[in-house]
């Protein structure tokens, strides 16, 4: 795979330098080719596309209802990453390996044995309860200070957001293994698999991307072997990386996002975010954008953000002459590079927080790296020059994560138990499916009855988990065991503080309702892993279960295997070596071990060994 690739519209492939590969499956009419345009500033390395996702981008919320695919209710809009890919081919063997899907989305109340003719009450109760959560507006309120803290070495670069003083976002990239969501490549498509509606396609990484039917071009009728075929040539973008031991998440229906439009060149369709609601700027934004359809999308979509609220319409037409020089250069490099290539790269990590978070409700974006701070500058200037103000370069001797504290706050995302203000506790347990946070009361005890007691820690344990999610960039299936409330109204004061607190969240979610029993099943969208998961790896003496053999149970284990080797014989000795504590706790009980095996034991401690191994020597 090509993976320098460079910036699409600062030196672009010629045409002419090869021959064209074969040629691509694309929909009526072909490959749409951006018309020409007048000359328009250049634009800075190629757009991520992480919030341009018709599906699930971190930024779909923004996108308006029609522009979104039916697929949108699909199961793994709960997060999951894509199935394993089945064996098949030479050198592999056995049946397609077929995992099974999400649920269907609806609500089920656990309240235990409704009878058939409460149905109906029911159904009105899922449709109340479960809703898409939509994020409210940038600005949190008259008195939110929002700072952004970009720290860049060598290595990585990590990006926080801060909102008066408490740290509520942070955005990783490391250099060793680049973001790779929403790059654009050109693949070959491996495996057509019409059992499960999916294809796999090599992109040149080590396991194939993920192609489900829905996100294939062409009739939403056909079969997915009538609409691909084996060593097909296509174009596909990635919507999800490889999360866990699946591969990547990819969609032939490719976007290019900006700052105020995002270009779908497979698709005429225009739309405006809901988030703008002013029916006069809906209206002036809707004229201005048929205007730049007709002269010049040639047959075009367009998807217009949020942040084009109030934007003037050169501003957006300048928009638009960037992004169809970058699809253009796109197109030319697909027809003289073999597959799998890559054929546009996503910007950097500082660049993108620039793009996407950078807005007048933001007091400063502070960069503690000369060259990105130069970078985003230059990138501000030519998107948003009234913003570039906002953006200073840190030249402190204290490391910037230091100075804002923010260090700490990264240190204890590693702790499972979250305190809460007045005394209770969450605990927040990550596997690879779903995600489950029990709320306790802790400390807590209250000064009125039970029931206000608990009601008021499962208020604050929605907004922190609400925060924490947001934080720790938990997605997929999450269930949440609040603690038991009797009364319907007070279990329904939850359920709106929590689906209130999520609205800050740029990732789509789902919410449905809470049961009798106190939980809550949500979903939220998953397009890289989780912080924790980026942080850590698989314990090596638990193997990422969290828990070791008590000493007890080595204990037994070990006089087990002496009796085995002594076959029950007294007299003579032992010696064991053991981990230097699992020692310790031995020759508190060493008395009862030479009892049970019959021979004096010696125990020595070995700071080499792990919990779980130990070497017995007869002597």
């Amino acid at each position: 795979m090509n993976e320098d690739a460079k910036e699409p519209d600062i030196a672009p492939t010629p045409a002419g330098d090869a021959a064209a590969s074969p040629a691509l499956p694309q929909p009526d009419p072909a490959f749409p080719r951006a018309p020409a345009a007048a000359p328009g500033p250049q634009g800075s390395q190629g757009e991520p596309q992480d919030s341009a996702r018709k599906e699930e981008s971190a930024s779909a919320p923004e996108e308006p209802e029609a522009a979104r695919p039916a697929a949108e209710e699909r199961a793994d809009e709960a997060g999951d990453p894509a199935p394993e890919e089945p064996c098949s081919g030479a050198g592999h063997g056995g049946q397609p390996q077929v995992r099974r899907g999400h649920r269907d989305g609806r609500a089920y109340d656990g309240g235990g044995g409704r009878q058939r003719g409460d149905r109906r009450m029911r159904e009105r109760e899922e449709r109340r309860g479960e809703r898409e959560v939509r994020p409210r507006e940038a600005v949190q309120g008259p008195g939110v200070k929002r700072e952004m803290l970009a720290n860049t070495s060598f290595e990585e670069s990590r990006v926080a957001v801060v909102e008066n003083g408490r740290l509520v976002e942070l955005h990783w990239e490391r250099k060793g293994a680049q973001n790779i969501v929403g790059n654009i490549y050109k693949g070959v498509v491996e495996n057509v698999l019409p059992g499960i509606s999916s294809a796999f396609v090599n992109i040149g990484f080590e396991k194939n991307a993920y192609l489900y039917i829905s996100d294939v071009l062409g009739s939403q009728c056909a079969a997915i072997d009538q609409l691909l075929k084996k060593g097909q040539e296509i174009i596909i973008q990635v919507a999800k990386e490889a999360i866990g031991t699946k591969g990547m998440k990819v969609t032939m229906e490719v976007s290019l996002p900006g700052r105020y439009l995002v270009l779908t060149p497979f698709s005429a369709s225009m739309g405006i975010s809901k988030q703008i609601e002013d029916p006069v700027e809906r209206k002036r934004i809707s004229e201005i954008v048929d205007r730049l359809t007709r002269e010049s999308l040639g047959g075009m979509g367009v998807v217009v953000r949020t942040e084009a609220e109030g934007a003037r319409e050169e501003d957006l037409r300048r928009e638009v002459q960037y992004l169809l020089r970058s699809w253009e250069a796109i197109h030319r490099r697909q027809e003289t590079q073999p597959a799998p290539c890559l054929l546009h790269r996503d910007l950097d990590l500082t660049m993108q927080v620039a793009r996407d978070l950078l807005c007048d409700e933001v007091y400063v974006y502070l960069l503690d790296n000369k060259e990105a701070y130069q970078n985003v500058v230059d990138f501000i200037g030519k998107i948003s020059p009234d913003l570039k103000g906002r953006v200073r370069h840190y030249d402190g001797k204290t490391p910037i994560f230091t100075a804002f504290n923010i260090e700490p706050e990264i240190e204890k995302l590693r702790q499972t138990k979250v305190q809460l203000p007045s005394g209770g506790t969450i605990v927040i347990q990550e596997a690879e499916s779903l995600t489950a946070i029990d709320v306790n009361t802790g400390r807590f005890t209250g000064s009125k009855s039970q029931e206000e007691t608990v009601t008021q820690n499962n208020i604050e344990a929605a907004e922190e988990i609400a925060h924490q999610l947001r934080l720790r960039n938990i997605g997929g299936i999450i269930v949440i065991d609040f603690i038991d409330m009797r009364k319907a109204s007070n279990r329904q004061k939850v359920m709106e503080t929590l689906q209130d607190a999520v609205r800050c969240d740029r990732a789509k979610i789902r919410i449905l309702p809470i049961t009798r029993l106190g939980l809550i099943e949500m979903t939220r969208e998953r397009k890289r892993e989780s912080t924790i998961s980026l942080m850590t790896e698989e314990c090596r003496e638990c193997r990422g279960s969290g828990r070791v053999l008590s000493s007890e149970s080595m204990r037994i284990r070990i006089q087990r295997e002496i009796h085995e080797l002594t076959q029950g014989r007294p007299g003579g000795q032992v010696r064991l070596v053991l981990h230097p504590l699992l020692a310790e706790s031995f020759k508190e009980k060493q008395v009862v071990i030479e009892k049970n095996v019959h021979r004096s034991v010696k125990i020595a401690g070995d700071p080499h060994l792990d919990w779980e191994d130990y070497r017995i020597i007869l002597e």
